[in-house]
């Protein structure tokens, strides 16, 4: 099994969704706690709108998001405290059963995790899948311009 993951920061949704085509995603699992956003077409329901046009299942894991001190904590570069806040918090048993059904909806269909962050080392989707994707195979796409060290 591949597990996809994709952060917006930078893109628009025509963007995203292009992005999400090239690579043969056909769900999108929105791993935010709160999925709204500044960036016009990113909240829930217009984003899950746009996808559904484009032919892209799009499902809200809410229990998987980072809650706010983990929030926080990624916007001013502080690692160490969003991961010690995240590890507390897949020890839940409500983000145990989402964790579940993410390895399930992405083993029907090849899916992508989405939150803001472009750069997986910065956002708490490496850490998920680093705490309950043993087996998948993890690959990060990136919108626009190509991520550093990587070549077009």
């Amino acid at each position: 099994m591949t597990i996809f993951t994709i952060g917006y920061e930078g893109a628009t949704v025509d963007e995203l969704i292009a992005t999400l085509h090239a690579a043969g995603v056909r769900r999108l699992i929105d791993v935010r706690a709160l999925p709204l956003s500044r960036r016009p077409g990113f909240s829930k329901t217009a984003l899950a709108a746009a996808l559904g046009e484009a032919g892209i299942d799009y499902v809200h894991l809410k229990a998987l998001g980072t809650p706010k001190e983990g929030r926080d904590a990624a916007k001013k570069g502080d690692r160490v405290t969003l991961e010690r806040v995240y590890a507390e918090l897949i020890d839940l048993p409500e983000t145990q059963v989402a964790a579940a059904q993410m390895r399930d909806l992405a083993a029907e269909m090849p899916s992508a995790l989405l939150c803001y962050e472009r750069d997986p080392a910065h956002c708490h989707r490496t850490l998920l899948l680093e705490a309950e994707g043993e087996g998948a195979d993890i690959v990060d796409l990136y919108t626009g311009a190509p991520a550093p060290g990587v070549a077009d």
